[in-house]
């Protein structure tokens, strides 16, 4: 049995970047102008949707130029980093076999780099070469049919990832493959960079209150029209149903949830999660269900997440104790769910 594709789930291939399925939530009555109007612009980018929220629209922006802008921000990030485009910089780079250097763009460089931090960091529970595993499972970019892979095709897989076939250079900007059939796919970390982006557009422009979100990574600032931070919904991690587990209060921060509830497969009685772990090759077994990341990064939560996520619910939560992340974990529980929060973002909780 295989879990219901939402509209977005099957959108993931038509432009853009493979889609994180949205974990959270606005909370609350914050879209209620009871104290300053607000603006919304929203749209489709990256296979998914985006959407910026202002409070009090300073007089001197005008809409259609602003969504103009943030519009072409979102285009250039697709030029660059996204792998359904044969011409971005990311898919020339994933074509040429040669071990030579290939030039990118600062922006393509910073992520990448980023990237294999963070894949260094949680001792390769994050990796951006994962492509040809994620594809053998049948939770790549083709959709085909979902099934466990002979072991021997899983090892294979696993000869043709690594953070370590990877090299970067900053003087000119650049990235070679030591492994000739390495491919690199950002769309673990892409969109949170994309949402930092547009943020910092905004901030440029002398926005002071706002709310940016991308396929579920979001970064807020100021106040919403309620007066107060901005209030995010944590989803309870339950299969088919929407409802909050606890809300977070931002205000200058960002946060991503990464979780395995909501798209998988069963076969002779066990489930098979599209998140993988690259050092196995296989989808992660343990209890974790989901993990919220708060950071002043929308990059970095977005793909820390994913770290957590796969290190699970006890190596994940020493990362986060050592590292000093603020990470908020929910553990099934036989028919109920456990709560663990880093100390580093027990201040964000409200209630």
């Amino acid at each position: 049995m295989t879990s219901t594709l939402s509209r977005r789930d099957i959108l993931r291939g038509a432009k853009g970047f493979a889609l994180a399925t949205p974990f959270l939530s606005l909370a609350g009555c914050d879209d209620d102008n009871s104290w300053r109007p607000m603006t919304t612009i929203a749209g489709a980018t990256m296979g998914t949707d985006y959407s910026v929220r202002i409070t009090n629209l300073p007089s001197n922006l005008d809409r259609r130029v602003l969504r103009a802008a943030i519009e072409q921000r979102l285009e250039t990030v697709n030029r660059q980093m996204s792998n359904w485009r044969a011409e971005s910089e990311i898919s020339l780079f994933n074509a040429g076999a040669s071990s030579s250097w290939t030039g990118v763009s600062a922006d393509t460089l910073a992520v990448i780099e980023e990237a294999l931090r963070i894949g260094r960091l949680s001792d390769g529970a994050f990796d951006p070469t994962i492509g040809p595993l994620v594809d053998l499972w049948g939770f790549g970019p083709a959709l085909v049919s979902r099934q466990v892979p002979p072991y021997g095709r899983i090892q294979e897989a696993l000869g043709r990832i690594g953070i370590r076939h990877v090299r970067t250079k900053r003087a000119p900007a650049a990235i070679a493959k030591r492994l000739s059939d390495i491919e690199i796919d950002l769309s673990g970390i892409a969109k949170g960079f994309a949402v930092d982006r547009l943020a910092a557009h905004l901030e440029e422009q002398g926005v002071a209150h706002y709310l940016v979100e991308i396929g579920g990574e979001l970064r807020a600032r100021g106040l919403s029209p309620r007066r107060r931070a901005w209030r995010i919904g944590v989803e309870r991690p339950i299969a088919g149903r929407r409802a909050v587990q606890r809300i977070v209060a931002l205000d200058g921060a960002a946060i991503a949830t990464s979780g395995n509830y909501r798209i998988f497969f069963d076969h002779d009685s066990a489930r098979y999660s599209h998140i993988i772990d690259p050092r196995s090759g296989k989808p992660v077994e343990h209890d974790l269900a989901s993990v919220t990341v708060i950071s002043p990064s929308t990059m970095q939560a977005d793909a820390l997440s994913t770290a957590l996520m796969v290190l699970g619910p006890n190596a994940g939560y020493e990362l986060a104790l050592r590292e000093e992340i603020a990470a908020f974990f929910i553990v099934k529980d036989g028919n109920s769910f456990a709560e663990v929060s880093s100390p580093a973002f027990e201040r964000f909780l409200l209630g």
